[in-house]
């Protein structure tokens, strides 16, 4: 074979996709619990979403960074009014590019006395070099050593770490990278005093403050960004995954005064923002929206009935919205195979969390048939 393997696929051969379900060639259908990793915000093919990218892609499919797309005005106006602040949005065609665009802004503004970027442990924030460098996960990390220069980082919900750190290097710090929500490392949630903590020390060391919401936001949370759950005030938001409608884009949110992050031709690409998927972006910011009290609503309803189960298996059922975290007593690397067998298609963290991003319109109907087949799986 000469693709290369870097990822485990499914041993699914589709044949096309829908709604929350995914057919294979021989027309059996699988329930997706995780919408393309976090993807496919209104599930697959959804037809209004369709015909706008179809309409688009009639009109043209790729123009180049030389002409400006009217979509991409009213989306990056939407963005920024989404945050309530002043601000602009840099178009890229990914989450990790949205990074790369974050921590280019950041080195910019870098001293030899103030140039130490903070992450943190299981955060994750893409895998070039750049976001690889302030990725949380160091087996993914080691391999491609050394990275960028000081970037430090320290432990996720930790307290008495974070106050000690910044003790001894406040002064030289000059952002700090961190996911309200955490998506790869398990699902789990920034603490109320923890983030409060960060604020505290951005208010007394005045650093650059970037929330990523890749994952968690536009939604999935039952706000548009997860950061607002939890009193953060980001300098940049980094975005990705659903926003393009499923095709490939993303966006850095740079707000107030690092608003003019660059100047022209320090940075740029040939795709982005690819016209297509701005049409596909345009539906989104319009439509997400009115879904936010489905959302937590239909998140509260999936976490208590799993937590009223009390299965054996589970040590914790955790999340907000639609992104939600099962986590195991024990690994399990059969839990992918157990949901294959109930027609179930299940992403699994490190073998110990099932990670629930299914679409954000899912219905009452399929949410029913995901909880029956996953207690199955769970018992």
């Amino acid at each position: 074979m000469s693709l290369i393997q870097v990822y485990n696929p499914f041993p699914i051969k589709i044949d096309r996709a829908e709604g929350c379900y995914i057919y294979d060639k021989t027309g059996e259908a699988f329930l997706d619990t995780f919408s393309g990793i976090g993807v496919m915000s209104f599930g697959h093919s959804h037809p209004s979403l369709l015909k706008v990218l179809k309409e688009k892609m009639d009109r043209y499919m790729h123009t180049s960074n030389f002409f400006l797309d009217e979509d991409a005005i009213f989306v990056s106006e939407k963005l920024v009014n989404f945050t309530g602040k002043n601000g602009t949005v840099y178009f890229s065609n990914s989450g990790a590019e949205a990074t790369e665009a974050a921590l280019k802004a950041i080195k910019k503004r870098a001293t030899d006395k103030r140039n130490k970027i903070v992450f943190f442990e299981n955060g994750f924030h893409g895998r070039t070099l750049g976001a690889l460098s302030i990725n949380g996960f160091k087996d993914l990390r080691e391999p491609f050593e050394p990275l960028l220069p000081n970037t430090i980082e320290l432990k996720y919900n930790d307290v008495e770490d974070l106050s000690r750190y910044f003790d001894l290097f406040g002064e030289e710090t000059l952002a700090v990278f961190v996911e309200p929500i955490l998506g790869s490392g398990g699902i789990v949630s920034i603490k109320p005093e923890f983030a409060s903590l960060i604020e505290d020390l951005k208010r007394k060391y005045n650093f650059i403050l970037v929330c990523d919401e890749v994952q968690a936001g536009l939604g999935r949370t039952g706000k548009i960004f997860s950061y607002q759950h939890f009193g953060l005030s980001p300098n940049i938001i980094t975005i990705g995954k659903s926003i393009g409608g499923g095709l490939p884009l993303g966006g850095t949110l740079f707000l107030e005064n690092i608003s003019q992050a660059f100047e022209k031709g320090e940075h740029g690409s040939t795709f982005a923002p690819n016209p297509v998927a701005l049409a596909g972006a345009r539906f989104i910011v319009e439509n997400i929206p009115s879904l936010l009290k489905d959302v937590e609503e239909k998140g509260n309803y999936i976490m208590q009935y799993l937590k009223e189960k009390n299965f054996e298996k589970v040590k914790e059922v955790r999340g907000k919205g639609l992104m939600i975290g099962i986590e195991l007593n024990e690994e399990d690397p059969q839990m992918r195979g157990k949901g294959l067998q109930e027609g179930l298609l299940l992403n699994v963290l490190h073998n110990s969390v099932i990670r629930l991003l299914p679409p954000l319109n899912i219905e009452y109907n399929d949410i029913e048939k995901m909880l029956v087949k996953l207690e199955k799986v769970l018992k």
